[in-house]
């Protein structure tokens, strides 16, 4: 399939566009608009409210600016953006930092535009497939090899797409870069025939390899590019304009950089280098986003599907996708994260409700529907050397935030989006 930047599945509406073009300035701190800001990019928006208006600690949050600055001035990181809702608003919304050390110094802003890495997979993966099961058009233990016959090989022909949501479906956490040489089909083959390195259901392996997978069982059951089916069906519908694989060059201008590739920084262009090898787009990285688009993701996750007036999921979708599913070593949602090795940017004061997804950049997001909270952690950690380390410091503020949720609740009713 052609995922060049010029096909006419293109990855950004036209509405992106002209969001962008209407935009200028910056987001800032307490949520006021930057100057030129279309009528419907703010309506789109979570709305703000000052952190007790909700039900929120503001003396507790206080406290995130020296985490963050700490980190930054221990070479951690070289900027962050912080964004914290409750109750379906804003509460916390601030820029550290730079977006860019080198090869000149960029300050980050709130509206920065991140490669969120591994948050593709729940966020674009498994909520497409989520959909496509709600549709009737799989079920998640159907055999991959059901709707995807080449996989039906090494010993993978009972493999099942829950497995591979929950990565213990037998496959590598990552194939050799090696394999990812040619065009899109043969790269497709090879992932596709890979043997399993253990019996499916015994272990839990994050895998890569499995998101690869479900992105290419996303394009055959739907009969649409990975992109253009969660352009169309997930980020549009919601609003979401400054979502999507391989942005535009008006997005990729306010881009965090990463590192550096064939001699250039990586500025909005996917830093995962399969995902970067398949095109930009692949079920397990390529995705790109802000803050204020993610908080509407959130949001509408924890209205069990529905967003103003749009509807992605159902309830009951919604309520299983994030449930609690027993793996070895752990327990994992349906494509998220919930109490397992890989959670240590969870928050620690956080309910055992609360789900979420860490990206290899720099990102995570966490979302706990019993505080009715959302933590967005938005990191360039990987420039300019690929040495930083947020994880952590990610943890750290969803503890924060958290504990700053007054079990008293918000002193008044508070409408939801």
């Amino acid at each position: 399939m052609d995922r060049g930047g010029d096909s006419v599945s293109w990855r950004w509406s036209a509405l992106g566009w002209l969001a962008w073009a209407l935009a200028c300035g910056s987001v800032a701190v307490n949520g006021s608009a930057p100057r030129g800001w279309a009528d419907d990019t703010l309506a789109r928006r979570l709305p703000r409210a000052e952190p007790e208006q909700v039900g929120m600690q503001a003396e507790r949050l206080a406290g995130i600016d020296r985490l963050v600055e700490q980190a930054i001035a221990a070479g951690q990181l070289p900027g962050a953006v912080v964004l914290i809702g409750h109750r379906g608003h804003v509460v916390f919304h601030r820029a550290y930092g730079d977006r860019q050390l080198q090869p000149e110094r960029l300050a980050m802003q709130p509206d920065t535009l991140f490669d969120l890495a591994s948050l593709t997979k729940p966020i674009a993966t498994a909520t497409a497939i989520m959909q496509l099961l709600e549709q009737g058009r799989l079920r998640l233990r159907d055999p991959v090899a059901k709707h995807l016959p080449q996989f039906a090989v090494e010993g993978k022909e009972q493999v099942t797409i829950e497995q591979l949501l929950l990565h213990t479906s037998g496959l590598i956490p990552d194939n050799p870069l090696s394999d990812y040489q040619g065009d899109n089909r043969a790269i497709r083959d090879n992932f596709l025939t890979l043997a399993l390195t253990y019996p499916p259901g015994s272990q839990f392996r994050y895998s890569d390899v499995g998101f690869q997978v479900l992105g290419e069982l996303v394009e055959v059951v739907s009969g649409r590019e990975l992109a253009q089916y969660c352009r169309d069906e997930i980020f549009e519908p919601l609003g979401m304009r400054e979502t999507g694989f391989l942005p535009p060059e008006p997005l990729r201008q306010r881009a965090a950089t990463t590192q550096q590739r064939e001699g250039r920084w990586m500025i909005g262009e996917v830093h995962d280098p399969r995902a970067w090898a398949m095109g930009g787009v692949a079920g397990h990285a390529g995705l790109f986003s802000t803050a204020d688009d993610l908080a509407i993701y959130a949001q509408t996750l924890l209205q069990l599907g529905r967003y103003q007036s749009k509807t992605i999921l159902g309830p009951q979708t919604v309520r299983r996708m994030t449930a609690e599913h027993p793996v070895p070593t752990g327990i994992r949602g349906l494509g998220w994260d919930k109490q397992s090795g890989y959670s240590s940017n969870r928050g620690e004061t956080m309910t055992p409700a609360a789900f979420g997804h860490g990206g290899f950049t720099g990102t995570s997001l966490w979302i706990d529907p019993d505080l009715q909270l959302m933590v967005i952690f938005l990191s360039n950690r990987v420039h300019p050397d690929g040495q930083g380390l947020v994880n952590p410091l990610a943890g750290a503020i969803g503890t924060v935030a958290a504990s700053a949720v007054d079990s008293a609740g918000a002193p008044a009713a508070v409408a939801q989006p």
